[in-house]
């Protein structure tokens, strides 16, 4: 059978076409991405980590964040090592991370001994809540990790008004969904002693897998590249500064191909153009689905004043669990491809085994069995959000 874009809800329309179905993520190239791969192999001959290509995007990065140093790693999970690696965490301490999050937040640190405390998030942004974070700080903390949800800023004002009563507590941004977001003016990812990015198939930027580290600190630049480059001195030598490298510290082989690289540089060049695009493809759901919230129930995302959003996704949160996942399936029947998100960690058996101590978080409870993510792409247009908007209104009217 024939397949185009067409209406929701009849898929054949009296005409024998089937709508294409909408699919939650779609890469996109927006730019010179596989020419500047191209010129990596063939012009450049440098494929391997710490190439060209890795210093032109880095720099990049650190201009717009205003970092001292970022390296770019294979994963954003690979990052969040580097981080606790930075911090000698290890057996006794305990790192505070949001219960609402992705599994590798936790499980960078629990991989170095760590346990971790779930912290719960605040209605508004998801992002982790102070108040929450100010009940459970004890001397056994070493770090907290909040999360930037949805390319949103999280409450950093009051997350750092916590640590000053703990000295020994640092702060490391988990921002894979906010590179570019800013809070206050500030970009997110300057923040924190640490921040983290992820250039995964569904982020904003993309490079099919990797990451990168962020380090706002001057006087751990030089640790952290003795880490990156595999335990050595390699980037001391590099520098001049010493005649041969030789193994120094702990480490591991953190680093992206500069082929990857190359594909992410050819996207960050492009970021007001992929940000713009992100943004009216938010605006459109915005727009789309406000005149009907309030009818069915669903609260749609909340940005703060003081936040000027990356653009990473559209959720909504319904009325309850089961609406929810009525919704997702009635969607999937259609061609339309929306998701739930995560799980809470304190509850998982992951969490239960690798917690310090029990926590509660009624707010992730809530949140997790509410919330649908709609179909975010840069290259989405008009017609497919009006598709997915129409099949999660008629999912949610329904009785």
């Amino acid at each position: 059978m024939t397949t185009s874009r067409g209406t929701l809800g009849d898929p054949d329309l009296g005409t024998g076409v089937t709508p294409e179905p909408i699919p939650f993520n779609r890469p996109s190239l927006e730019g010179d991405e596989i020419e500047l791969m191209r010129s990596a192999v063939m012009q450049l001959g440098h494929t391997s980590a710490d190439g060209p290509f890795s210093a032109k995007a880095a720099e990049l990065l650190r201009s717009e964040v205003g970092a001292h140093e970022v390296l770019l790693t294979t994963s954003c999970t690979a990052a969040l090592e580097m981080s606790a690696m930075m911090l000698d965490v290890g057996p006794g301490d305990t790192v505070v991370v949001p219960s609402f999050g992705f599994v590798t937040t936790a499980l960078a640190f629990v991989r170095q001994g760590a346990r971790v405390l779930f912290c719960d998030i605040e209605e508004t942004t998801l992002g982790l809540d102070p108040r929450h974070l100010a009940q459970l700080m004890d001397p056994t903390v070493r770090a907290v990790v909040p999360i930037h949800y949805a390319g949103v800023g999280c409450d950093v004002d009051g997350i750092s008004t916590v640590l000053a009563e703990w000295p020994r507590a640092e702060l490391i941004e988990d921002n894979a969904h906010g590179l570019f977001g800013r809070r206050d003016g500030r970009p997110l990812g300057s923040f924190g002693r640490f921040a983290t990015l992820s250039f995964h198939e569904t982020k904003n930027f993309i490079c099919g897998e990797g990451g990168a580290l962020i380090v706002n600190r001057a006087d751990d630049v030089a640790r952290a590249n003795v880490l990156y480059h595999k335990g050595t001195n390699r980037q001391a030598f590099l520098l001049g500064q010493v005649d041969k490298y030789s193994w120094q510290d702990v480490g591991s082989s953190f680093g992206l191909s500069d082929v990857l690289a190359a594909f992410l540089y050819g996207q960050l060049q492009r970021r007001d153009e992929i940000l713009a695009k992100r943004r009216h493809v938010f605006d459109r759901y915005q727009e789309l689905l406000e005149p009907h919230a309030d009818r069915i129930g669903l609260q749609l995302p909340s940005v703060p004043a003081n936040c000027e959003q990356a653009y990473h996704m559209f959720y909504v949160l319904l009325p309850d669990t089961e609406r929810r996942n009525r919704a997702l399936a009635d969607m999937a029947a259609v061609g339309v491809h929306a998701t739930f998100h995560y799980v809470p960690l304190h509850s998982s058996p992951g969490g239960r085994r690798f917690a310090a101590r029990a926590t509660e978080c009624p707010v992730t409870d809530r949140v997790s069995g509410r919330l649908l993510r709609l179909p975010f792409f840069t290259s989405l247009d008009d017609d497919d959000a009006r598709r997915v908007v129409d099949a999660l209104v008629a999912s949610v009217s329904r009785a």
